[in-house]
């Protein structure tokens, strides 16, 4: 059968029965029936200065200059609109151009839908059953062809396929809602989670403003406080810092003074092996007064040493005494460092023990007693082994873990707020859509499409994935396809189309990138991928979420004005 798509114009079918009328010549489509009701005379249609006689219509003579005195026939099919156009000498302008005032043969199809045929394929001894099932435009069963009536057959094999066209689309329409209430929910989680957020993040401003006042509040006293020592505050912290300084000071200098011991017995025994030298190998013949007294004094210093050692303090015993403080030698200074809390600690700390209603008013209050008894001596803060005060590192930490707290809060709400404002398509329906995956093959490869996310061509040989492009926007494109009879197609109109670009770089060419066209199917799936152009390809994909939103049968529309 021959192009059937792009030559049927449909007629209306309230008209069907006048067509079919024997009053009326035949070809002659509903909406033209006015202008054959007259039984003597006929009006060219385009040219109604010329009149013909009833009985020029459809004589096989064209004498309309418009064509329109031949519905039934072939005579004027030059100036046939639905006709190619060429050259055609004998026509009135010698082309097809000619303005026709009939689309064609009007086939009634009684049983199926009327349609238009075009003129050149009356009596041409083919059956146009596609068009016309009637077989009415082979009336003169030219080559002895005849046209049987199928519109019987046809009509109810096309009601049955319109049927489940209809429940195809109603089935995806109902889909559709489910997902646009899904997408609604996702939604509201969405917003709902701001509106956490947003109060976390307000608290959290004003906890991180208060930490920074209390931070500059402990660091002002850091700064002019006058008792500071190591160990604990309070008399008794006071004490053992002092002693452990005196203590450190007392060990350090005994160890310089054993090291100096050390070098005065170094030079005595260098002097008292010269003495003895000299005494043994001087010549006492020599007449030398001033050798001779200093001999004298030598034996004089020998004879008064002591015969046996004094009780001198053993040197193990001084390195002993030189130890550093430990658990096991010394003074146990940690015990006196981490024992019970000293008095700083308690005025520091007891306000933790008060009602939560008063706490917060007691303890702005002890803060600044704090502040004033630190300045003034009568309070030690407790530094660190870095040289900071406790209380000054705490309030530190404490900033800061609020500090980071409320950027972490900050940054989810902005990225909340990022996938809020997303184009999900209408209804924000593809929003339930968003992280899966669906997969179609084509020839040695699966190519998959995650929507929102990206493209991926697979090869089923284990070659390893290829990015085909990430998701980038939405965008409309107008499709003209003819109505597949499975229905996985795109048809005629207006289509999504999602754009997924940057993906992995080509051989020698730019970055591949995938335009996905949506149809109206029951479920997700991927129909068809060809590469369209060199690492651009164009992918067919059904979905319920790209259907147009039909009411369900038997809910009202609601008004809302």
């Amino acid at each position: 059968m021959r192009r059937t798509g792009a030559l049927a114009l449909l007629g209306a079918i309230a008209h069907g029965s006048l067509a079919a009328s024997e009053s009326l010549p035949r070809g002659v489509g509903p909406e033209f029936v006015k202008f054959f009701e007259s039984k003597t005379t006929f009006t060219c249609i385009g040219n109604p200065s010329i009149t013909l006689k009833a009985s020029q219509v459809n004589d096989n003579s064209c004498d309309c200059p418009d064509g329109s005195d031949e519905p039934g026939t072939a005579a004027c099919a030059n100036i046939d609109p639905l006709s190619p156009e060429q050259p055609l000498p004998g026509s009135v302008t010698g082309t097809t151009n000619t303005t026709a005032a009939l689309p064609g043969f009007w086939c009634v199809n009684a049983g199926h839908i009327g349609s238009y045929l075009p003129f050149m394929y009356v009596n041409d001894g083919v059956c146009d059953y596609e068009l016309c099932c009637d077989g009415s435009d082979e009336n003169t069963h030219a080559g002895g062809v005849q046209c049987e009536n199928r519109c019987d057959v046809i009509g109810k094999e096309y009601r049955r396929l319109e049927e489940q066209r209809r429940q195809n689309k109603e089935r995806s329409a109902k889909k559709r809602r489910t997902l646009v209430k899904e997408s609604r929910e996702l939604r509201r989680r969405v917003e709902v989670k701001i509106a956490n957020l947003k109060t976390e993040v307000r608290d959290l401003d004003a906890k991180k403003a208060e930490m920074q006042a209390k931070f500059d509040e402990v660091e002002r006293s850091e700064r002019g406080k006058v008792v500071k020592s190591e160990g604990q505050g309070g008399k008794l912290g006071v004490l053992v810092g002092l002693a452990k300084s005196r203590v450190n000071e007392l060990r350090n200098t005994l160890d310089k003074v054993m090291d100096q011991r050390d070098d005065l017995q170094d030079k005595v025994d260098q002097l008292e092996d010269i003495l003895t030298k000299l005494k043994e190998e001087y010549n006492p013949n020599f007449n030398d007064e001033g050798v001779k007294a200093a001999v004298k004094a030598w034996e004089d210093y020998a004879a008064g040493q002591p015969s046996e050692p004094r009780g001198d303090l053993a040197d193990s015993d001084i390195m002993e005494v030189l130890k550093e403080d430990s658990e096991t030698s010394g003074i146990n200074w940690a015990e006196f460092e981490t024992g019970e809390a000293s008095d700083v600690d308690v005025v520091y700390n007891w306000e933790a023990y008060l009602p939560v209603p008063v706490r917060d008013y007691v303890h702005q209050k002890l803060n600044l007693l704090r502040v004033w008894a630190i300045e003034n001596g009568i309070l030690a803060d407790n530094p660190t082994s870095g040289g900071e005060s406790r209380l000054v590192t705490a309030a530190r930490e404490a900033r800061d873990s609020a500090t980071n707290a409320h950027s972490v809060k900050l940054g989810q709400l902005e990225e909340e707020q990022r996938e809020l404002e997303k184009d999900y398509g209408p209804d924000d329906v593809f929003r339930a859509l968003k992280g899966k995956c669906i997969s179609g093959e084509a020839g040695e490869y699966d190519y998959e499409l995650c929507w929102f996310d990206k493209t991926t061509q697979k090869s089923k040989k284990g070659h390893g994935n290829t990015n085909m492009g990430s998701f980038v926007r939405i965008d409309k494109e107008f499709v003209d396809e003819e109505e597949r009879l499975d229905g996985k197609g795109l048809g005629k109109g207006q289509r999504l189309v999602l754009r997924y670009e940057n993906g992995q770089g080509c051989w020698n060419g730019p970055n591949r990138r995938t335009d996905v066209y949506l149809g109206c199917a029951e479920t997700d799936e991927v129909w068809r991928t060809v590469e369209a152009e060199k690492c651009v390809y164009r992918m067919e994909v059904g979905s319920p979420a790209a259907c147009e939103d039909v009411q369900e049968p038997g809910v009202p529309i609601k008004d809302e004005l």
